[in-house]
């Protein structure tokens, strides 16, 4: 079974250990690396560390190709109510915005790396730091598009004086032992994710072994081609074409 939907492995933390038992006793492979990075191998290469005995520590990432792109794409001409509505012509954004600004999404694929890694984490025991405030989520996406640009001003002046101090604005997820946090951070030019371009994804995976020099996983993150790309790759994987 291959699934591009995320909403199984992040929903309750029963629910995805009922998956994981009946597809270990059934013989019946479920894979789901698409559910977070799209077509990068995270998942995999997570379960390959901890198949060969390592223990996943901390990870820090940029989940989401559609708050990069649009912290990338913010500038003094383009504000950030055309930021996100470029996110979405380009095809990065849910078809409800919303579910990117409001963390969700990134949420549900920290759920999924962390129960990768070990650690029972439901959704509800992530913290959350958004930078929208919660007035925007309510009503109709129509209410949201016609309110959004409220904040347009306000986020140029953050732009501003981040880009006056030589920072960026990423929005992160951790995993620290088992502690979940998603939120916005201001990252200097000496920070890995300070160069992340366009709607590009990252993730900083501290192990056991790998404690020292963290692993660095890059590229894109979002986007149909990509995600396809994923989908296909675990269906040849089940059925073991070489």
């Amino acid at each position: 079974m291959v699934a591009a939907n995320k909403v199984a492995s992040s929903g309750t933390y029963e629910n995805y250990r009922k998956l994981k038992t009946i597809t270990y006793k059934t013989g019946v492979k479920y894979l789901f690396e698409t559910n977070v990075g799209a077509g990068l191998p995270i998942i995999n290469t997570m379960n390959a560390l901890t198949n060969s005995g390592d223990k996943i520590l901390k990870i820090e990432a940029v989940l989401s190709g559609t708050l990069n792109f649009i912290f990338n794409t913010i500038s003094a001409e383009i504000p950030l109510s055309k930021a996100i509505q470029m996110a979405q012509e380009a095809g990065f954004a849910e078809p409800d915005p919303r579910l990117d600004l409001n963390g969700t999404d990134v949420i549900r694929k920290l759920v999924i790396l962390s129960r990768e890694a070990g650690y029972e984490v439901n959704q509800s025991d992530v913290e959350k730091n958004l930078f929208i405030p919660d007035p925007y989520f309510e009503g109709s996406t129509d209410d949201f598009w016609k309110k959004i640009p409220e904040l347009n001003a306000e986020f140029e002046a953050k732009r501003q004086k981040l880009a006056a101090d030589g920072k960026r604005s990423r929005f992160v997820a951790v995993m620290d032992n088992g502690k979940c946090s998603v939120g916005l951070q201001s990252v200097g030019a000496n920070h890995p994710f300070y160069e992340l371009e366009g709607s590009n994804n990252i993730i900083m995976i501290t192990t056991e072994r790998y404690y020292e020099y963290p692993m660095i996983i890059k590229g894109y993150g979002a986007g149909a081609a990509v995600t396809a790309a994923g989908v296909f790759s675990d269906i040849i994987s089940i059925a073991n074409i070489r």
